[in-house]
């Protein structure tokens, strides 16, 4: 929520700039990177592509936005042929241990806030909630390999170019199965052979129960399913973070 008019201006403002880019050369192909955030709070698992759009945060509302334009424009004029991937949590890093996520500052994400407690140059995890009715009274998210999503996106560039009459399409990307924070946890202490230390917090307004995808459309319409478990994603992802423990700005 701190950074909605930087998600304003970036992924609205910046849009809009690229579609009139495609306007006018004519481009009128698309596959878009969207998110399961436009889901917002659902009552009910798994998250079909019919699930309600209900989008809550900034971020969220900002990728809703951008769907609606794209929706516009794929109702506005038959040759546009677009697929929204709507990402559930990617996590992880390329196997050779060269390509991974280093973000600036406090990391937003779940995984590499984990790889840095683990690194030592954090001291805890913050863990918001231990009392949502899940098995071990943790959050559960659906986590995917950002190998597999990339695969997907190979498949989707296929389907696009194949299908003239496809229209505007959303295809969820996710396992299609959720892990809880405790159970990524344990996946990376197990990978990395160091101790996680957490610290539980009140949960955070806003956060969901339990989110996971339904994968069928997927399985369905692009051919694709994931490959990759939560133990590939930490091992990866410690791979990763002792190569490079402070990114590409690491001494070699």
């Amino acid at each position: 929520f701190k950074k909605g008019l930087e998600y304003y201006h970036n992924n609205f403002v910046g849009t809009v700039i690229l579609l009139e880019a495609m306007r006018k050369h004519n481009c009128k192909t698309m596959v878009f990177s969207s998110s399961c955030t436009v889901y917002g709070m659902p009552d009910k698992t798994p998250i079909t592509e019919d699930t309600p759009l209900a989008a809550i945060s900034p971020y969220g509302r900002t990728k809703l936005f951008q769907e609606d334009m794209f929706r516009d424009l794929g109702a506005s004029d038959p040759e546009f042929r677009i697929l929204l991937l709507r990402y559930f949590n990617p996590v992880g890093a390329h196997p050779s241990g060269d390509l991974g996520e280093h973000p600036v500052g406090i990391p937003n994400n779940l995984m590499p806030y984990i790889q840095q407690v683990a690194l030592g140059q954090r001291p805890f995890l913050s863990v918001f909630g231990d009392d949502y009715p899940t098995p071990d009274g943790t959050a559960i998210r659906d986590c995917i390999h950002v190998m597999d999503l990339a695969e997907g996106h190979v498949a989707a560039v296929g389907k696009v170019l194949a299908n003239p009459d496809l229209g505007c399409k959303a295809i969820n990307l996710g396992t299609g199965k959720g892990s809880s924070v405790l159970e990524m946890v344990d996946a990376f202490e197990k990978a990395s052979g160091q101790k996680v230390a957490i610290e539980m917090k009140p949960r955070r307004a806003g956060d969901s129960t339990a989110v996971w995808a339904a994968t069928e459309t997927a399985e369905k319409e692009l051919g694709w399913k994931t490959k990759l478990d939560i133990h590939d994603m930490c091992k990866h992802q410690w791979q990763w973070a002792t190569k490079y423990p402070q990114g590409y700005e690491t001494p070699m």
